[in-house]
């Protein structure tokens, strides 16, 4: 697909999801956080979870919206459901998910408090490949909508996938680490997925090191 199409598309799901306005400051919205994002967040749920706009829609198990506070400071997310995610709906389960919830306890937090969990594609590629571009076209306007309702404070995009796909850059994870970057107003930090650390126990120290940064900003 050309670039002009997937912008077409893009902007065709933004509009449905937010209206005719655009924000020419690349900022989603300078209103207060919602009284009821909770509320909020379920009706968007059941509006989106019987999506068929990509492919992926067909193949799928369990549409995999998100889980945690909906009052959360902190946004986490990765790139796309796994299988054990697409069998169960929820993201970050099995090993993985218990390293990240073991992770963020260290940082006095879990995923019912302070902290919500989310991918920027609701839906498995088959054999977990990477998003592709026209997904992630018709995908990440639902993300755009939940950081719409629930404004956290920070995003971290987990792994190097998820973090060049938000950032629209083609760059290996160290070079995205260690920055505070800019999504739509937002500001977002790249870190290691879960995963990455179970098979490279090398890496856990610098992952701390961006978890307890991650914690300087939203304790400041």
């Amino acid at each position: 697909m050309n670039l002009n199409k997937m912008v077409a598309n893009y902007l065709r799901q933004t509009e449905e999801l937010f209206g005719d306005e655009l924000y020419l400051d690349s900022k989603l919205e300078s209103t207060s956080k919602s009284e009821n994002p909770g509320d909020e967040l379920e009706k968007f749920h059941q509006e989106i979870k019987d999506c068929q706009k990509c492919s992926l829609g067909a193949t799928r198990n369990k549409f995999v919206f998100g889980v945690g506070d909906p009052n959360a400071n902190l946004m986490l997310v990765g790139e796309a459901p796994g299988a054990e995610e697409d069998r169960l709906g929820e993201p970050f389960v099995g090993r993985a998910g218990k390293l990240l919830d073991k992770i963020l306890a260290a940082i006095s937090r879990s995923r019912n408090k302070d902290v919500y969990i989310c991918n920027v594609l609701k839906c498995r590629p088959p054999n977990n490949r990477d998003p592709l571009a026209q997904e992630v076209v018709e995908c990440e306007p639902y993300l755009l909508k939940q950081i719409r309702i629930m404004q956290p404070k920070l995003l971290v995009a987990l792994g190097r996938v998820a973090g060049k796909t938000l950032l629209k850059l083609e760059a290996p994870l160290k070079d995205m680490r260690g920055k505070l970057h800019d999504y739509y107003g937002t500001p977002l930090i790249v870190t290691y997925h879960p995963a990455a650390l179970l098979r490279n126990a090398g890496l856990k120290p610098a992952a701390w090191e961006d978890f307890k940064w991650i914690r300087s900003i939203l304790d400041n």
